[in-house]
């Protein structure tokens, strides 16, 4: 049982200080929606745990697919009944925004610079493909005017 307990940490992780606020405007005026490489259970205990108030969850086993395949971005797009340059992929993780990009997403870079932990290597700053950037959730709500 302590193992299994231990294994299943990742289903009890604490969101970000900034991700429910900014969760929260941003689905005033918009669906917000999961779309990770972690299983739907996975996913889905984490949104329950964390009180993320996803409208949709998305996993990219749906699509059979890992990211950064297009196919798991496409599925999303198609899974919400959008046109990719419909959706806004947010990430903070470059390549994940730029494989969005070439599928015909639109993009925003969050930095999460502690993400890896102490001296961990993480995607500080957006590069030219993205459409938007921002501090943290509450600034690309800001940003987005939600």
């Amino acid at each position: 049982a302590e193992i299994d307990d231990f294994n299943r940490v990742w289903h009890r992780l604490t969101p970000w200080p900034d991700s429910v606020a900014g969760l929260m405007r941003l689905k005033k005026r918009y669906v917000i929606s999961t779309l990770s490489n972690g299983n739907t259970s996975l996913l889905v205990n984490m949104a329950k745990f964390a009180g993320l108030p996803w409208d949709c969850v998305l996993s990219a086993e749906l699509s059979k697919h890992y990211k950064p395949d297009r196919e798991v971005y496409l599925m999303a797009a198609d899974m919400l009944g959008l046109r990719p340059n419909e959706v806004m992929m947010v990430a903070a993780h470059l390549g994940d925004l730029r494989a969005a990009k070439a599928a015909g997403l639109r993009t925003a870079f969050v930095a999460r610079p502690s993400e890896h932990g102490p001296g961990g290597k993480a995607d500080l700053k957006p590069d030219a493909s993205c459409d938007v950037s921002a501090a943290d959730f509450v600034d690309l709500a800001r940003k987005l005017d939600a």
